[in-house]
């Protein structure tokens, strides 16, 4: 009787012990092991917009966030969704310290337009059409 309560006993104690060892120690980066794929973020996605669509996934500058780019009905945006994939956050993203919106400077980046692409061959020139600096304006006659 003695020896299988000494065991149950040494069992209880040691139980706590055993689980430490089965979670990452503090400081570990917790994206190493959690991912998040484009279909992934699609499905989630979906369940607030049929027409969203998934242009990239980067882990975001604040820890246990991921940076999702999306675009829907032709704007692009960002949402962020955290590593264990349940909440979903559509905002500005803010560095304290250093006062710097990082949702706005990302999305400059994601809407950048690259301007040689912008057909001029029925354009109206005004100037010097081999000019070093050009202007582009756009107007709806409408």
């Amino acid at each position: 009787m003695n020896r299988i309560f000494f065991f149950f006993a040494i069992t209880f104690l040691l139980l706590p012990v055993s689980y430490s060892f089965g979670f990452p120690t503090k400081g570990q980066d917790c994206s190493k092991c959690h991912t998040l794929k484009k279909d992934e973020a699609s499905t989630l996605l979906k369940n607030f917009d049929q027409n969203i669509k998934v242009l990239n996934i980067n882990k975001s500058t604040a820890k246990y966030l991921w940076e999702v780019s999306i675009e829907s009905n032709g704007k692009k945006g960002l949402v962020y969704i955290d590593l264990p994939k349940k909440h979903l956050f559509s905002g500005s993203l803010i560095e304290i310290k250093g006062k710097k919106n990082l949702t706005q400077e990302r999305l400059s980046d994601i809407n950048k337009v690259n301007v040689s692409r912008i057909p001029l061959k029925d354009a109206l020139v005004m100037g010097d059409k081999n000019a070093r600096h050009k202007v582009i304006v756009f107007d709806d006659p409408d």
